[in-house]
């Protein structure tokens, strides 16, 4: 039966004039609300490792508050805070990349990766990091999206939608878990583990032989610095090598991921959209990210997916997730006076180019009965292997 569902509100967010020599399009939905409201807090340091640094912490509800972690020995700051965040800095050359965790994150590594001489600004929450671009803080963020082993990070799908960054890139990094702890302490000794729960769950066989407890927190290298700050003798945490060297840690453990494929695949954002050309493609392959949601209906999904296969397009993800903004649908049907729907929008990820005229053509035919669309971006797929 025909579902009653609102009509399609889609807008150029970017001036089709930026399009003029490739006519890619890119859409927005007009209704998109805006962020919550954040407080951001930055206290500027003297690292000895690399000079002038900025730190950032966000205090957000929803998210698990950690203790702080503070390394004096080592001039380590505290992750971006929400309260205090300046409106913008001038005053820099060297661009800033923004990632979630503390220093000796798996984020760190692959933000140094995607920007080989940026200057890595750690933010305690994703949505600091978020903010911290929007409001020119930092030039660029790098955020984990996916992993092969744990799946999609949800939390960073529901952002994408809240904000308005871009796309710009993508880079993929091998996870490499070790096991951490205190000088003198002995792997029999371990009664429990701290770490981010992906790490967790990644390295479920090495732990349940270990038979410690493990306890969740935000981040991995958070972990390793908690255990490093407070001397723990009864306590390991699952993080990187570097986050050993930063804390001054031992490896009790190498390599103790349950399986060697483990590959994390960052989003790299920006304020500004990389506008692709069919005179100066990418060099590597395209991606397209796209969001949008549908009438209910026998079908309708796969009328949807079909606009892209009918045209030799090559999905690679599709994400469907709550649409919190308007949670549900109601649909008239002839044997009862209406039913409820949950409503959901579908993350897409596809192999062109916004330059490319069957990408256009696509994206044009889904607009038709889409009740939302938005282009996330259009940018280069990461081929240069997974770094570590």
């Amino acid at each position: 039966m025909a579902a009653s569902a609102p009509s399609a509100q889609i807008a150029s967010s970017i001036p089709l004039s930026k399009y003029a020599s490739t006519q890619a399009i890119f859409f927005s939905c007009s209704d998109q609300q805006p962020p919550s409201e954040i407080h951001i807090k930055a206290s500027v340091f003297s690292s000895p490792r690399s000079g002038r640094k900025l730190m950032m912490k966000a205090s957000v509800k929803d998210e698990v508050h950690q203790p702080s972690r503070d390394c004096p020995s080592l001039s380590l700051p505290k992750p971006l805070s929400a309260a205090e965040l300046p409106d913008s800095d001038h005053h820099r050359s060297q661009l800033r990349v923004a990632y979630q965790g503390v220093p000796g994150a798996y984020s760190e590594a692959a933000a140094v990766k995607a920007y080989p001489n940026c200057e890595p600004v750690p933010c305690e929450q994703f949505e600091t990091a978020f903010a911290a671009v929007e409001r020119w803080l930092v030039d660029r963020a790098v955020l984990p999206i996916e992993n092969s082993l744990g799946g999609s990070i949800h939390r960073n799908y529901d952002l994408l939608l809240r904000h308005h960054l871009h796309i710009v890139g993508e880079v993929q990094f091998a996870v490499r878990h070790c096991l951490l702890a205190a000088p003198g302490v002995k792997l029999e000794g371990l009664k429990r583990v701290l770490s981010h729960p992906q790490a967790l769950a990644q390295c479920e066989l090495t732990l349940s032989k270990l038979g410690v407890a493990r306890e969740a927190v935000d981040d991995t290298a958070g972990a390793a610095q908690f255990v490093a700050n407070h001397n723990l003798q009864d306590t390991g945490a699952v993080a990187s090598a570097r986050a050993a060297e930063i804390y001054g840690l031992n490896v009790l453990a190498k390599d103790i991921q349950d399986c060697s494929d483990n590959v994390t695949r960052f989003l790299m954002l920006a304020r500004e959209p990389v506008i692709p050309g069919v005179d100066k493609p990418f060099k590597a392959s395209n991606f397209t990210s796209i969001v949008f949601s549908l009438e209910e209906g026998p079908g309708i999904l796969c009328k949807a997916l079909g606009v892209f296969a009918t045209r030799d397009i090559n999905l690679t993800k599709i994400e469907s997730r709550p649409w919190r903004q308007q949670p549900f649908r109601i649909s008239d049907d002839c044997n009862s006076s209406s039913q409820r729907y949950f409503n959901y929008l579908f993350y897409v990820d596809f192999e062109a180019s916004m330059a490319e005229t069957k990408a256009q053509n696509a994206l044009r035919n889904l607009e038709e009965f889409a009740t939302f669309l938005r282009v996330l971006g259009s940018y280069p797929m990461d081929v240069n292997g997974f770094g570590q």
